[in-house]
């Protein structure tokens, strides 16, 4: 079993069903997936842009991404509905709890003047966002293999409520807000 679910297991489960008097265990929030999306603006002119990207996602994710198109067409950006313009992961179960665990402890302590991610990225409903400008701050991938420094998106979608309850599970399970 992945070290971080068996920590949510043995010791966030009980305490947060202590602090928020929860009266059963199936009322603690808990992590259901986390999405991880990259945009590649430059797919447009440059179709090896995109076959890059989706090599650096699976790198990081362990996992195939799925190919993201247009939905409408845009003349100013010379976009035409149907193009490939993104990739994305969706992570569920223990690749879920093996990603969360290596970008808490290995991604974001290596950004640069790093200082805890804001607690304003909740969206109302326990769901959390966080972007990141360069994905070579994951350990997995290789500096001099990489085209280019793109950024990344990462939602954690959680069975949470409200913001609250997210933020004691999210601090709970390692995450670094800021104070």
């Amino acid at each position: 079993m992945v070290r971080l679910r068996e920590k949510y297991l043995q010791e966030i489960v009980p305490a947060l069903k202590e602090e928020f008097k929860f009266s059963s265990v199936m009322q603690v929030p808990r992590l259901t997936k986390i999405v991880v999306n990259v945009g590649v603006g430059e797919a447009v002119q440059n179709a090896k842009a995109l076959d890059a990207a989706v090599n650096d996602l699976t790198t990081i994710t362990g996992q195939k991404p799925v190919i993201t198109r247009a939905r409408k067409s845009i003349a100013s950006f010379k976009l035409r509905e149907g193009i490939a313009i993104g990739a994305m992961v969706t992570l569920r179960g223990d690749r879920m709890y093996d990603f969360f665990d290596r970008l808490v402890n290995l991604a974001l302590p290596r950004i640069r003047d790093f200082r805890g991610v804001s607690r304003r990225s909740f969206d109302g409903r326990g769901n959390f966002s966080l972007g990141l400008r360069e994905q070579i701050v994951f350990p997995d991938i290789d500096y001099d293999k990489i085209d280019k420094l793109r950024g990344l998106e990462v939602v954690i979608v959680t069975s949470a409520t409200n913001d609250e309850h997210a933020y004691a599970l999210l601090k709970r399970l390692g995450m670094p807000f800021r104070d």
